[in-house]
């Protein structure tokens, strides 16, 4: 696989770092996730099937656990023998903490000089909030993104997507991948520092038109994305469903305004979204008011033009495209390493060396003398952690 021999210590929690080491490990990154002697908080979040939370399912699969109280200084040195023989190093402390604890990209590059270190914070290691705690709703709060998802009653919506933690889990990828990929060059790694924070203001280069030509806030209902524009839309039927008419090129607005009996709402969509095109937006939305969901996918489906039902989630990851593309994966006890369950599947679709999904994930510690040996340790070194309390097998039980 891609990534085969690359080895990954995963310092960081929750969602950013978790998920991009998942992308990793699945397409052959040893990933060796070192969690707290509190252990990985989303072990004890959310939903569980099979005596496990799904969050930890979906993030966790095919990686190696170790457990080191990182407050002491053994477990310290047992983290920089793991740091000498590593590829990338991914933490999400708050900014400085890693420093504080003796593994920060300085001390690792000392003894590993090709160390590709990220650190994943909310608004990243400078600035002004970089000391500030932050998790996603609030970066999408300051980064202007809540103040144009609205409900229908026009204001802001909880979002349905941590867009922050996986904006930030994708640009940390990239980073990493180009800084191995240049390491192979100059034998030499490299620290990122990632805000997501940042990342998600990257991911507004369709929207910031009204601020950077206009030098305005955006008024979502009127803005192209957001409302404004009669091919991009939402739309209530007769029975309560909704549909999304998508694409707001001219050709498919000609298809479903001649298609509907008014071709000359056609020429309205050329103008700017708004009040300009607000008679074609309510006709489209009296139109769709006026018979039922089933009724609007029957007659969509001979158009030319985008449109998707408004399905609940259940419903989409039950659908024929994603069971198509291997979205959805189902293991038994058998084949998911002592567990049923239910998994995302590889987004990332190379036609050779493939990614591949190992289902099971790590009891917490389960992994801690199988790693610290092949770092080199002895086993009365190892046995010493344990009973300092440094170092936490799947037994140990002591924070």
């Amino acid at each position: 696989m891609k990534l085969s021999g690359i080895k990954v210590l995963d310092l960081s929690q929750f969602l950013p770092g978790p998920h991009l080491t998942l992308i990793m490990s699945d397409h052959g990154a040893d990933v060796i996730r070192i969690e707290s002697p509190a252990g990985e908080p989303t072990r004890g979040i959310g939903l569980t099937r099979d005596g496990e939370s799904v969050w930890f399912t979906n993030t966790h699969r095919g990686k190696r656990s170790v457990v080191l109280n990182l407050k002491q200084p053994g477990a310290v040195h047992a983290f920089l023998r793991l740091a000498e023989a590593a590829d990338v190093i991914v933490e999400a402390f708050r900014p400085g903490v890693v420093d504080r604890l003796g593994i920060g990209f300085e001390a690792v590059r000392a003894l590993n000089p090709g160390i590709v270190y990220c650190s994943i914070a909310a608004f990243g290691q400078t600035g002004p909030y970089a000391a500030k705690p932050a998790h996603d709703i609030s970066i999408q709060a300051e980064t202007g993104l809540l103040s144009l998802n609205l409900g229908q009653d026009g204001q802001p919506a909880m979002p349905g997507l941590p867009a922050a933690d996986m904006a930030g889990s994708l640009m940390a990828m990239n980073g990493i991948l180009m800084a191995l990929l240049r390491r192979t060059q100059t034998g030499r790694g490299d620290y990122i520092d990632i805000s997501m924070q940042d990342s998600l203001a990257s991911w507004l280069v369709n929207v910031v038109g009204p601020v950077f030509a206009e030098d305005r806030a955006a008024i979502a209902k009127d803005e192209r994305s957001f409302g404004g524009n009669a091919m991009y839309n939402l739309y209530r039927c007769a029975d309560g469903a909704w549909l999304t008419i998508g694409g707001s090129e001219i050709k498919f607005a000609a298809n479903l305004f001649t298609a509907l009996g008014r071709a000359e709402l056609v020429e309205l969509c050329r103008l700017p979204p708004g009040e300009a095109q607000k008679p074609a937006r309510d006709f489209l939305r009296d139109t769709f008011a006026s018979k039922s969901l089933a009724h609007w996918q029957s007659v969509l489906q001979g158009i030319d033009v985008c449109w998707a039902p408004v399905i609940d989630l259940h419903a989409a990851l039950a659908s024929e495209q994603l069971d198509e593309r291997g979205m959805r994966l189902e293991f038994d006890p058998t084949h998911g390493g002592g567990r049923s369950s239910t998994q995302l599947g590889i987004p990332i679709k190379f036609r050779d060396e493939p990614g591949q999904v190992v289902p099971k994930t790590p009891d917490m510690g389960e992994h801690t003398r199988e790693v610290l040996l092949e770092a080199g340790l002895s086993a009365d070194a190892v046995d010493a952690l344990f009973a300092d309390g440094a170092a936490i097998g799947p037994t140990d039980t002591r924070a």
